[in-house]
């Protein structure tokens, strides 16, 4: 296989539902959907974990959160184990950064890169303290905001991303004739669709207030009831000041988000083959985890349902195969020896343990046996859950509750948990069995739980942190994060 160079677009927050490939009936994203017509969609694509700094520390290592320590938002990555990017330039491949990384700070060096171009990352190298409380989930007031905010208009997130995208088109034009000798890895992380759901107006207008879709069920009395999810709606409390106006308005601008993203990657895109690298280069498109958008009263992200742990995960280029559906379970841990393998590198010895495997065989149908995980530990979460795919069912484990089990195949919406019926017990059985052989649930627990505390003691406290409140999101380069 020849190498190449490899480009991978990671956006912030994309349901994989929300996407013009995957039938959307309203949503526009026709960059997106050209990427995916004449290469590989992965239909079965989870985040490691649906919350920001441990799905990138996942994809930054090709290891999965319990290994790697980052399990919130405020234990980030910071060279804990070796990022595909070290791996890389110790070969002299060039790997440069543009945009959203959300690790602990900018060294590229510590981080794996010769280069990082707009970082953004964890607040003041601290993150999301709040996050870290989880023996008394403490109410989230920023996240009344959600539904009131939305609508038209720019934020600082927009703008961001607008000089992602030109800074990219720049390395593009400028900075990539210079790494010829061996192939690069660009790495390009945009924020949208992520809240504020503020959307520029030119794309908000796409998207009628009275035409978008209805969340599924989001009448409370539709509304599953599990006590990890109720204690995360009181805690993520996005839904309390709703109403119907509201809730259209919100997904309206979700929807505008989406497109001004493809908008963006079209622009990259573009420049690809402008200047002749597109021949030469593969490209693949993911987010680091989705988002429920109204989903069972649920907003954000941070629940093992396909809305928030599953992702959009699209390649294309050279030895790709065009136009195929690959419904083959795929997470982001996956993108650190896909890098290696795209470009050519040899893969090391210290990594024969790594969980993935390069997209690039699993496209071609080279799929090793696996179980892919993915775990929260985060904010809202009352215990640690984990979920696994085992072939057509999908199982959510929950330390000390009780678990939770959807045929995917029968029922992809998720309407019906069969983890109380009787007569898939032995389904039960076996999935739990393949989690276990994966990692130990509650030894997982408890080391997040201690290594949070231990990072509450650094931090002044409890009664500190809380009296000091958290932000909604980390503000991009050159702004100030506000703290509720």
């Amino acid at each position: 296989m020849k190498p190449t160079n490899l480009l991978f677009i990671l956006s912030d927050e994309h349901n994989k539902r929300v996407l013009g490939c995957e039938g959307h009936p309203m949503i526009r994203t026709p960059n997106l959907d050209a990427l995916a017509a004449r290469g590989t969609r992965f239909t079965s694509a989870y985040t490691n974990c649906p919350i920001c700094v441990p799905a990138r520390a996942s994809f930054a290592t090709g290891r999965h959160v319990h290994e790697v320590g980052c399990w919130d938002n405020a234990i980030a990555y910071a060279g804990q184990a070796a990022a595909w990017g070290h791996r890389l330039l110790e070969q002299g491949h060039h790997a440069a950064s543009i945009g959203k990384l959300h690790y602990k700070e900018s060294k590229p060096e510590v981080n794996g890169f010769a280069e990082e171009i707009l970082p953004l990352h964890i607040v003041n190298g601290v993150g999301d303290l709040f996050g870290l409380i989880r023996d008394e989930l403490p109410r989230r007031a920023g996240s009344l905001r959600l539904g009131p905010e939305a609508g038209p208009g720019e934020s600082e997130y927009t703008r961001y991303d607008r000089s992602i995208a030109d800074e990219t088109v720049k390395w593009l034009n400028h900075s990539a004739p210079g790494h010829q000798q061996k192939p690069w890895a660009l790495y390009v992380g945009f924020v949208s669709p992520h809240f504020p759901l503020i959307a520029p107006p030119q794309f908000y207008g796409l998207y009628a207030e009275d035409r978008v879709p209805w969340p599924e069920m989001y009448e409370h009395d539709q509304r599953p009831r599990h006590p990890f999810i109720d204690a995360m709606r009181k805690c993520l409390c996005f839904d309390e000041p709703f109403d119907e106006p509201m809730v259209r308005r919100a997904i309206a601008a979700y929807f505008g988000l989406v497109s001004f993203l493809d908008d963006n990657i079209g622009k990259i895109l573009r420049a690809l083959e402008e200047t002749g690298l597109a021949q030469n280069t593969r490209i693949v498109y993911s987010s680091d985890h989705g988002d429920n958008l109204g989903t069972r009263g649920l907003w954000g992200k941070s629940t093992m349902y396909e809305e928030s742990a599953g992702i959009p995960m699209i390649m294309a280029g050279p030895d790709v195969p065009a136009g195929k559906v690959c419904e083959t379970p795929v997470t982001l841990a996956d993108g650190f020896p896909t890098f290696i393998h795209s470009l050519g590198a040899k893969p090391d010895p210290r990594d024969k343990d790594l969980p993935g495997a390069s997209l690039l065989d699993i496209a071609q149908g080279k799929a090793p046996q696996r179980t892919i995980l993915s775990e929260y530990h985060a904010a809202g979460a009352i215990t640690g859950s984990y979920m696994i795919r085992h072939g057509r069912y999908k199982y959510i484990h929950y330390v000390g509750l009780p678990p939770m089990l959807f045929d995917l195949e029968a029922d992809s919406h998720e309407r019906k948990d069969l983890a109380c019926e009787s007569a898939y017990r032995t389904i039960i059985i076996e999935c739990e069995a393949r989690l276990r052989s994966v990692v130990d649930p509650e030894a997982a627990d408890k080391l997040a739980r201690a290594d949070q505390q231990a990072c509450i003691a650094r931090n002044g406290g409890k009664e500190a942190i809380l009296k000091k409140g958290t932000f909604r999101y980390s503000p991009p380069p050159g702004a100030k994060a506000a703290y509720f």
